[in-house]
């Protein structure tokens, strides 16, 4: 079986605690590995916020995930400096699916790492797995942590 030397090392989240598990896996990884590590939160684009009629609310939901999603790229960061390990940080929006294959085939990642499901099923019903995305579409190597 062929070893494989992770250089760098993509941590998904949204915040969950099924995510945590993740990021936690992640860094024991990059430490064991020497591997560069980056975080990704990903503010679902807007499509999502279609059914509301309200442009406010649509707004004020908006604004609600990406403090959401700075909020978790911060506990990332805060558990990688509790290991030693500096943590890039990005925050995006669109397709969660679409913008974690892109940024890692983007970015030379080596290895993502994420949770197996994300805060609630009816994320899950609307946007459809990421996880299961990610694994379908990506060329890099995913690790998933349940």
């Amino acid at each position: 079986m062929e070893t494989k030397q992770y250089k760098k090392i993509l941590v998904a989240t949204d915040g969950s605690d099924n995510s945590m598990n993740a990021v936690s896996s992640a860094i024991e990884l990059a430490k064991a590995t020497g591997a560069e590590l980056c975080t990704i939160y990903v503010v679902s684009d807007a499509n999502l916020y279609a059914g509301i009629r309200s442009a406010y609310w649509a707004d004020e939901m908006h604004e609600h995930f990406i403090k959401e999603g700075e909020e978790a790229i911060q506990y990332v960061k805060a558990e990688g400096g509790a290991a030693n390990i500096e943590i890039g940080t990005f925050l995006l929006e669109g397709n969660a699916g679409e913008k974690i294959v892109d940024f890692a085939e983007a970015n030379d990642i080596d290895l993502i790492v994420m949770g197996t499901r994300g805060k609630t099923a009816v994320e899950r019903i609307l946007v459809g797995s990421v996880a299961e995305n990610v694994i379908r579409h990506s060329k890099v190597r995913v690790m998933v942590v349940p």
